[in-house]
């Protein structure tokens, strides 16, 4: 028969194929290890700004371990190394660093997700990595909390760019490394402990979201577990709200235009998290978001943790989802800077896109604000805010309408006194005559 023929079959030896898929089956570990939590970000995310997921200067971990660009700071890794030895040689080796890593390397290894971790082709090059990037950031926070002392021939203290190169490379999903080796180096090199390794790296990122330092102790981490210190930094925003919000539904949210146009107003409200967004009796409150450098590069990696993390609560996706709704022109960010919402560093129109761009592609299961929606949405809709809002978005936007509408006033009221006047006049001398 015809290869084109509507009655034409293929003929497959079915035992081969059976042979074939099998050992495919058995030659791979399809299951995703319990403990991922690090992973590589999904392309269909990363397509949308790829610069949001590279590192500038360092590499932290497996992934980008032995990239050319990143080489040079490899050196600073090893100055800071020899200085933490240096101050504890008379209580820690490096071999009992060492020792205290390889102990936990293969539960740290099943933090990564994939089949391969980099070019990290050993454990003993793996181990070697978590020594000296663990050793390197546990030095680096002590140094900027001042619990040790930075020398002055100290590069990434002494030149303000390295410090702002790391801190948004620490914070990149694919450049980190597991919770647990860290805390295991801190144990060994804070004898006694004199500060919490939680409070040490939240003090570092004090000024991520907000200028506002918030007031959060590592009493609120106790019954959770941290994976790495991008997800301590979600844990930080996430774990002061109130999560019994359980809604899936979403309705459209309107921009800060409409909303200040149907007389909302818009509160500055001081709080532990950015993420406290309320309505009350025709306020909106919103705590104020620092919009800097590094704000797309830390809601990228946070949304794309959140998308790829098992069960994890899409709570940072649906706040980048309200703010595109709330952000829809440069005169909403002039608004919301007004209202001391925004603290924006950017140019309006460079804020307005990326908050436009920043959850694309994302998927929100469960929407947290779907209240706060319901009720902006609701208030907006009483006839006094849509009249409102018609009159002055129609009738106050320009300022020869404006004069025009005062002159119309003045007449309207000087016509009503003439009319008074009149039939007062009139109902005068109807009664003198009577």
């Amino acid at each position: 028969m015809a290869a084109n023929s509507p009655d034409s079959q293929v003929t497959i030896s079915i035992g081969p194929l059976a042979s074939s898929l099998k050992q495919m089956l058995a030659g791979h570990n399809l299951s995703m290890p319990s403990k991922a939590c690090i992973f590589e970000v999904p392309k269909i995310l990363r397509r949308h700004n790829p610069q949001a997921y590279e590192p500038n200067a360092f590499s932290i971990g497996p992934f980008r371990y032995g990239q050319e660009k990143l080489k040079p700071t490899e050196k600073i890794k090893l100055k800071y190394l020899q200085g933490l030895l240096d101050r504890k040689s008379k209580e820690l080796t490096l071999e009992q660093l060492i020792g205290a890593v390889s102990a936990i390397a293969e539960e740290a290894r099943q933090c990564y997700a994939g089949s391969s971790i980099g070019t990290c082709s050993t454990d003993e090059e793996f181990v070697k990595i978590l020594v000296l990037d663990g050793c390197f950031i546990i030095e680096l926070f002590l140094k900027d909390d001042r619990v040790i002392k930075a020398p002055d021939d100290d590069p990434i203290f002494s030149m303000s760019c390295l410090l702002e190169f790391l801190k948004h490379d620490l914070i990149l999903l694919e450049n980190q490394i597991p919770w647990l080796v860290l805390e295991r180096l801190y144990n060994m090199i804070m004898v006694p402990q004199k500060k919490n390794l939680i409070q040490l790296a939240l003090n570092f990122f004090s000024n991520m979201f907000s200028s506002h330092k918030p007031s959060i102790t590592p009493d609120l981490f106790a019954k959770h577990e941290i994976k790495h210190i991008l997800h301590l930094l979600r844990l930080s925003l996430v774990l002061p709200l109130d999560q019994s919000n359980k809604d899936t539904g979403w309705q459209p949210f309107p921009c800060a235009r409409k909303i200040k146009g149907s007389g909302i107003k818009f509160k500055n409200i001081n709080s532990n998290t950015i993420l406290d967004i309320r309505f009350n009796n025709g306020v909106l409150e919103i705590p104020p978001l620092l919009v800097q450098e590094t704000t797309e590069t830390i809601f990228r990696n946070l949304i794309s943790l959140e998308q790829c993390l098992p069960n994890c609560p899409p709570i940072i996706t649906a706040y980048a989802k309200l703010m595109d709704n709330l952000i829809d022109t440069p005169e909403d960010v002039e608004i919301l800077c007004e209202n001391e919402v925004l603290d924006n560093w950017l140019n309006p129109g460079d804020a307005t896109r990326f908050f436009n761009n920043l959850y694309n592609d994302a998927y929100v299961k469960t929407f947290y604000y779907h209240d706060v929606c319901q009720q902006v949405n609701d208030y907006s809709k009483r006839w006094w805010p849509e009249w409102r809002y018609f009159y002055t978005q129609n009738y106050f936007t320009r300022p020869w309408v404006i004069v025009s509408q005062i002159v119309a006033v003045i007449f309207l009221i000087l016509g009503f006194l003439q009319t008074f006047y009149t039939i007062a006049s009139y109902l005068s001398q109807k009664g003198k005559s009577s």
